[in-house]
C-alpha cells in the first residue's frame, strides 16, 4: 500500500526552524544591551548569555511535548496535560517575547513594531508546531481508514494442476522363487593307517592304544591321533579311546 503522501509539513518545519533560531539570536542579542546606568566597557555576565538561549528553547520544547506526545486519554491526562504544561509555555514565551521587544527598542523601532514583532518570531515557531501536529494527526488517519487492496494474482502464476501418469502393468507370472543351494560337504578320505587303526579299535574296544598300534602296524602317537579323529567324525558315540597301559619292565 502506497503511503498516502501529506504536502505542507516541509514548510511547517522551515518555519519552526526558522522561528527558533531567530528567537535564540534575538534573546543572546538582547543579553547585550547594556543597562540605563550601566559603567563604560560593560558587558554582560556569562550566565546571563547562556541563560537567554533557555527561554525560547522552553517554548519550543513546551509545544512539542504538548503536540508530539501521544498522551492517554482521559479527563486527568488532559487536565495534567494542559494545566501543566501551558504555563511552563507561557512563561518561557513571555520572557522571550519581552527580550525581543526590548531589543527592538534599544534598536530605535517604533512601538508598534516594538510590541509586535516578537509576536511574529515565537509565533512562527507555535504555528509550525502546531501544523506538524495537524499533519501528523491526518497523516494517521488516512493510514488508519485506507484499506489495502488485494493485488490480482497474475495469470501466468496460477498453478495449473497437471495430470499424473499411473503406469499399468500387465499381468506377469510370478518369478519362481529362489532357491540357494547349498554345497555339498566335501569328505576328505582317510588314510590307510587310519583304516586299519579304525578296524583294529572296532574289534578290540578295550585294548589299549600301544596294542592297538602294534596290532595295526604303526606307532602309539600315529593310533593315538586316528584314535581321536575318529571320536570327532563319528556321527554316533563311539567308545571312548583307550587309555595307554603302561608297559611292565619285563615286557
Amino acid at each position: 500500500m502506497r503511503k498516502p503522501t501529506i504536502t505542507g509539513r516541509g514548510w511547517a518545519y522551515i518555519g519552526a526552524t526558522l522561528g527558533g533560531t531567530v528567537s535564540i539570536a534575538a534573546n543572546v542579542a538582547h543579553s547585550y544591551v547594556p543597562p540605563a546606568d550601566a559603567p563604560a566597557g560593560w558587558t554582560p555576565q556569562t550566565g546571563a548569555v547562556i541563560g537567554s538561549v533557555f527561554w525560547p528553547v522552553a517554548l519550543f520544547v513546551a509545544t512539542e511535548i504538548l503536540a508530539r506526545v501521544a498522551w492517554p486519554t482521559g479527563r486527568r491526562w488532559t487536565a495534567l496535560r494542559f494545566l501543566g504544561l501551558l504555563p511552563v509555555a507561557l512563561v518561557a514565551a513571555i520572557v522571550s517575547y519581552k527580550h525581543g521587544s526590548g531589543l527592538l527598542r534599544f534598536y530605535g523601532e517604533d512601538v508598534i513594531t516594538a510590541h509586535l514583532g516578537p509576536l511574529a518570531v515565537d509565533g512562527l515557531m507555535v504555528m509550525a508546531s502546531a501544523a506538524l501536529l495537524a499533519t501528523a494527526q491526518r497523516t494517521k488517519a488516512l493510514a488508519e481508514h485506507t484499506v489495502p487492496a488485494e493485488s490480482p494474482t497474475p495469470a501466468a502464476e496460477v498453478a495449473t494442476p497437471q495430470p499424473v501418469a499411473v503406469p499399468v502393468i500387465a499381468d506377469q507370472p510370478a518369478p519362481a522363487p529362489v532357491v540357494k543351494k547349498t554345497p555339498a560337504k566335501r569328505v576328505t578320505p582317510r588314510p590307510a593307517s587310519a583304516e586299519k587303526v579304525a578296524k583294529v579299535a572296532a574289534k578290540m574296544p578295550d585294548a589299549p592304544v600301544s596294542q592297538i598300534a602294534a596290532k595295526a602296524g604303526v606307532s602309539v602317537s600315529t593310533a593315538r591321533r586316528h584314535l581321536a579323529a575318529l571320536r570327532v567324525t563319528d556321527a554316533s558315540p563311539s567308545a571312548p579311546v583307550p587309555a595307554e597301559t603302561p608297559a611292565l619292565a619285563a615286557a
